[in-house]
């Protein structure tokens, strides 16, 4: 009987000369599922950069301390595009003029290249320095659902000693809502005998629909009484408050970043999508104008934030 020939040997996975051996469905969905979610946090990083939310040196110091983060795996012409007035032709001079590969990422950058990439920021983008001076007069502004509302209440019912102005609207109330408590709702009528009797420290037509106002005395009354005075109002009010009084400390309200805040303006449901758009393209407009303000505090918790509003008033010897 003819003998069988002997089968050939089976060849060990990862062998010389075998099929790469190919990762099992859930690694690679994973690993999937892991690279989206790095790029959508990339992404709102860059939103958050480019609407002002942060500062571009904030960007770029994550990024330093971790590598591995969604700031420090970004690369450098992606970083470079989403600060404000810089488009690709522009980035590109940038690169070459800072001697920084374009394949580079924030979080791999050598020593040199950190240093002058910092400089560069530092002057397209100069860090804000607060006034020595403060006042007991205390305006706390900042972009549409930011929540100054909700930190000024936070700072009433916590801090007594403060007091909390109430505007002057001829925007109908709200839910909840309370006349003499959260707004004095007056017609346009009665808005006009304020403004032209004077009883008005700042007025402004907000989101080109209501106007809003501060009235002058209870203000004037408390500061003479030796009181710190809270204002909540808008950045137009905020300006003429100090055109009128150069002194007032000038604190900024921000959000966690740019698309926390259009989930809050959507989630209170109060606009409709016409008027949420309309905010929104103001609140741009608010963000870009924070440099003006003495004091910038990020509300993401609003206890936390409150205590930094109070800790920013320094009130003055009598």
């Amino acid at each position: 009987m003819a003998e069988h020939a002997d089968a050939p040997e089976e060849t060990p996975p990862g062998a010389a000369g075998s099929p790469a051996r190919t990762p099992p469905e859930v690694d690679r969905v994973a690993a999937s599922r892991k690279a989206v979610a790095a790029r959508r946090a990339r992404a709102s990083l860059k939103r958050d950069v480019s609407m002002r939310v942060i500062e571009p040196q904030q960007l770029f110091e994550r990024a330093l301390a971790d590598p591995t983060s969604p700031a420090g795996t970004m690369r450098v012409p992606e970083f470079l595009t989403s600060l404000p007035a810089i488009g690709e032709g522009k980035r590109d001079r940038i690169l070459e003029e800072l001697s920084i590969s374009p394949v580079k990422r924030l979080g791999g950058l050598g020593a040199r290249q950190r240093a002058v990439l910092r400089r560069f920021l530092d002057a397209r983008f100069p860090p804000q320095r607060a006034r020595g001076g403060r006042s007991r007069l205390v305006v706390l502004a900042g972009p549409t659902a930011v929540g100054k509302g909700t930190v000024a209440g936070y700072i009433k019912e916590h801090h007594p000693e403060i007091l909390l102005s109430v505007s002057a609207t001829t925007r109908p109330a709200r839910p909840g809502e309370i006349d003499g408590e959260h707004y004095y709702f007056v017609d346009d009528a009665e808005f006009d005998r304020l403004i032209e009797t004077d009883q008005l420290l700042e007025h402004a037509t907000v989101h080109n629909k209501y106007r809003y106002g501060t009235p002058r005395g209870p203000i004037e009354a408390a500061l003479q009484a030796g009181r710190t005075v809270l204002l909540e109002i808008d950045l137009q009010g905020a300006r003429q408050v100090r055109a009128a009084e150069p002194s007032a400390t000038l604190v900024f309200l921000l959000p966690p970043s740019w698309d926390e805040l259009v989930q809050r303006l959507v989630g209170r449901g109060t606009e409709g999508a016409e008027e949420r758009a309309r905010r929104l393209r103001t609140a741009k407009r608010e963000l870009a104008a924070q440099h003006e303000f003495d004091f910038r505090v990020v509300n993401e918790d609003v206890a936390s934030a409150a205590r930094e509003v109070v800790e920013s008033v320094q009130v003055p010897s009598r």
